[in-house]
């Protein structure tokens, strides 16, 4: 077993709080933006570092997990665990619940759209945004959990990582992960609509992808970084943390941040900081729990109770983060007792 003696469970739970607050300006009907967003002249938002830490963690740790797995029976049945009992779970909650705040001159049950919401969002390519009737008179109408949105992006990196099975065990491996990662940059940056037609057909939007790609990718090539001096990591986070600062002064953030987030956050994530390595034991991995619940609580908050930014952010953070450790606990870090179920087969 991988020991979680780092401090990657503490940034997840920060990430998970910083997209939060983001969600809280957006829900609330504030158009001004977050702190973060005001402060870097919209460069970057909080939401903006929670996501894209998320994936830097992903594409760090899901490259370390295929090099390690039996099979790719066996790095794909990790994966659908971690992603779907989780995510069945919220969205039939979602739909048992939705009558207490539905809204419309058709009978909950006779409305169609509440029979395509799990199956669409299940496609996780073709998400369905809402359900008819459901939130349509809160600030930001017609979306029951925004936050579902990444998760086909995710997906998809699983599918491009897996094509590197084939290869894994040879040589050359490491110059294909760096190319990859010098590709996405190149097409985020200077060709992000291309094949755009081909990612609408797949669901998904060209410019996200290479993005996102992007940072995941950074994060496959960092499995690669071996520092073993504390005084040189810190040299490094320190340079990264000043060129970050600089390019948002010079509005050139969009360039330099596929470099310096991807080396703050592994570098930071895998140094074992007291008390904060201890994040996943005392609480559990809650973060992708808190991640698709939070979106719903705060619209349901916003039905019921009308509150601002502030007061919705204060609400809905402890809210998601009970029901992050309810998730972790009752459902994923179950479902995950089945994680060798194919490693174990492949050794019979």
């Amino acid at each position: 077993m991988i020991s979680r003696s780092n401090n990657f469970d503490f940034l997840r739970l920060i990430f998970a709080s910083l997209v939060i607050i983001t969600h809280s300006y957006a829900l609330s009907g504030d158009t001004q933006g977050d702190p973060l967003s005001q402060l870097t002249n919209s460069q970057m938002e909080f939401s903006y570092l929670g996501v894209h830490g998320f994936f830097i963690i992903s594409g760090y740790l899901i490259f370390k997990s295929l090099l390690r797995c039996k099979g790719l029976s066996d790095f794909y049945w990790k994966r659908l665990l971690r992603l779907f009992p989780a995510l069945i779970v919220v969205l039939l909650l979602t739909v048992l619940l939705a009558p207490a705040v539905y809204e419309s001159s058709v009978p909950y049950l006779q409305n169609k759209s509440v029979y395509t919401y799990i199956p669409q969002n299940m496609t996780l390519f073709f998400r369905q945004k809402g359900i008819d009737g459901v939130f349509e008179n809160n600030p930001y109408k017609h979306s029951i959990n925004g936050s579902l949105w990444t998760i086909c992006y995710e997906f998809s990196m699983y599918v491009m990582v897996s094509l590197l099975f084939f290869i894994r065990k040879k040589a050359f491996l490491k110059t294909v992960v760096i190319l990859l990662f010098i590709s996405s940059y190149i097409l985020t940056i200077f060709q992000p609509y291309f094949l755009y037609g081909a990612f609408v057909k797949m669901g998904l939007v060209s410019t996200h992808f290479y993005n996102l790609m992007c940072f995941f990718a950074g994060g496959m090539v960092l499995t690669y970084l071996n520092i073993n001096n504390k005084r040189t990591e810190n040299i490094i986070i320190l340079l990264s943390l000043i060129v970050l600062i600089i390019s948002l002064y010079l509005n050139i953030f969009k360039y330099t941040c596929y470099i310096t987030l991807p080396l703050l956050v592994i570098i930071i994530g895998e140094k074992s900081t007291r008390y904060l390595n201890k994040v996943g034991e005392v609480i559990g991995d809650t973060s992708y729990g808190i991640y698709i619940y939070s979106f719903p609580i705060q619209q349901a908050l916003m039905y019921f109770l009308k509150l601002d930014t502030v007061m919705l952010f204060i609400f809905s953070l402890p809210l998601s983060i009970l029901l992050g450790y309810i998730s972790w606990h009752l459902i994923e870090k179950k479902a995950l007792g089945y994680k060798d179920l194919f490693a174990k087969k492949a050794i019979q």
